[in-house]
């Protein structure tokens, strides 16, 4: 099988009001496009483990951590901020969230598949070292990408980043790793109001206007992404996936479609066997307007997949 499938039935627990974007509906969209695509059954399905303490504090802090855990309700809803608040299944399902990211990683290194997507949520790329935010409780990609490094002793990885939003908290995490590229393209001025004066010779951040369309996306790729990612040399390539950027979601003002995403996918696979050996490890971010959510993962899927 060439792509693995990781997800677990805790992460649609993780529910904090039906008016919060962030939804258990958003897995339940994501499967069902993947069965009426016919994609489903191609994929190898995994069980997200939870992580251990040990991947966790090679990027967030012991203090953070104590954090959330002591954060995290019996009952009822705890918020640590105004986007962002845990129910009694929300310490859970972000564990899983996280331990589904280092079973990618493992499964990609030891040859079992060419590549993974971890269809798990809470999302993490706002998760600074020392600090939850932005719907997100740890970095689920960061906590990858470093696991790549510490337990599978590569020496260069990069990570994608095409969601909506500036991903912070990887930029956080890893600003003084030079053995981590990160390429985050992004609508700014947006949340989380950075990135734009930020970054440095590993760190790539290329904001964007609203309104951008997919060509002008593809174009400014081209220039800026692409050139940095192919002098890198990754070893492995991480994606942070969201599908915030697309038309159709509200919660952006980027033009991208189902086709962008293929062509962005396929940038990266065509990068990951230049250098990596395939190996690419997708991490489910942003999107969250149903029906676009569900057709452009199934096309991010089929694109992993060779299908």
């Amino acid at each position: 099988m060439h792509t693995a499938y990781i997800s677990h039935p805790f992460c649609a627990k993780h529910d904090v009001g039906h008016w919060h974007p962030e939804s258990p509906a958003r897995l339940s969209a994501i499967e069902d496009r993947l069965h009426a695509a016919h994609l489903f059954d191609y994929l190898t399905h995994h069980a997200a483990p939870m992580a251990h303490h040990v991947h966790l504090k090679r990027v967030h802090s012991s203090e953070h951590i104590d954090r959330i855990e002591a954060t995290a309700p019996y009952e009822g809803i705890a918020h640590i901020d105004g986007d962002t608040a845990m129910n009694a299944h929300t310490l859970d399902a972000a564990y899983h969230a996280a331990g589904g990211a280092v079973m990618a990683v493992d499964r990609v290194v030891h040859g079992e598949v060419e590549n993974a997507f971890v269809a798990c949520r809470p999302p993490g790329h706002h998760a600074t070292r020392n600090q939850a935010m932005g719907f997100c409780f740890f970095n689920n990609v960061a906590v990858a990408a470093a696991h790549a490094l510490e337990q599978h002793g590569l020496k260069r990885v990069a990570i994608v980043d095409f969601d909506v939003h500036h991903g912070n908290g990887t930029e956080d995490i890893f600003h003084d790793d030079p053995r981590v590229m990160l390429c985050s393209t992004f609508q700014h001025p947006f949340y989380p109001y950075s990135g734009a004066d930020s970054g440095n010779d590993h760190i790539i951040n290329v904001p964007l206007a609203a309104g951008t369309t997919g060509k002008r996306y593809r174009e400014i790729f081209e220039a800026q992404v692409t050139p940095r990612l192919e002098a890198f040399r990754p070893e492995m390539l991480f994606i942070s996936a969201g599908f915030d950027a697309h038309r159709e979601d509200d919660m952006g003002q980027i033009g991208l479609v189902e086709a962008d995403y293929e062509w962005i996918t396929q940038q990266v696979m065509d990068m990951a066997a230049r250098h990596a050996g395939n190996r690419i490890v997708s991490v489910l971010e942003g999107g969250y307007d149903l029906s676009s959510l569900g057709r452009s993962v199934a096309v991010h899927i089929r694109t992993l997949a060779g299908l």
